[in-house]
């Protein structure tokens, strides 16, 4: 199957301006990759505010690179950190604490096999 990359572009830059913080992560990446480095840490810092885990890694790489400045990324860890903690709840702790109880279960079992 041939690869549209004007249309895989499109939709990227569509799916981030809707909001999407892995594509924005995704764009930054392929601004990385084209040597726009500064349009790359703006994506990562939209995509960090977020909630984006993986941004923040990046930005933090970035960071030692001398790419972004400790202003920069003192404001996205602070964002990352304000998204993260709006998206918590008692519902969601509780789903999560399920979820793990479950795994651990599962590898329990496993290794009685």
């Amino acid at each position: 199957v041939e690869k549209d990359e004007k249309k895989e572009l499109f939709h990227l830059v569509e799916a981030a301006i809707a909001g999407h913080p892995v594509a924005r992560y995704n764009l930054a990446l392929k601004e990385g990759r084209s040597e726009r480095f500064d349009r790359a840490v703006k994506h990562f810092i939209i995509a960090a505010a977020q909630g984006d885990d993986d941004s923040i890694k990046e930005l933090l790489e970035i960071f030692k690179d001398g790419l972004v400045s400790k202003d920069d990324l003192a404001a996205a860890l602070r964002a990352h950190q304000a998204a993260v903690d709006s998206a918590k709840s008692p519902h969601r702790e509780a789903a999560e604490a399920q979820r793990e109880a479950a795994e651990e279960y599962r590898r329990k079992m496993k290794s009685l096999k």
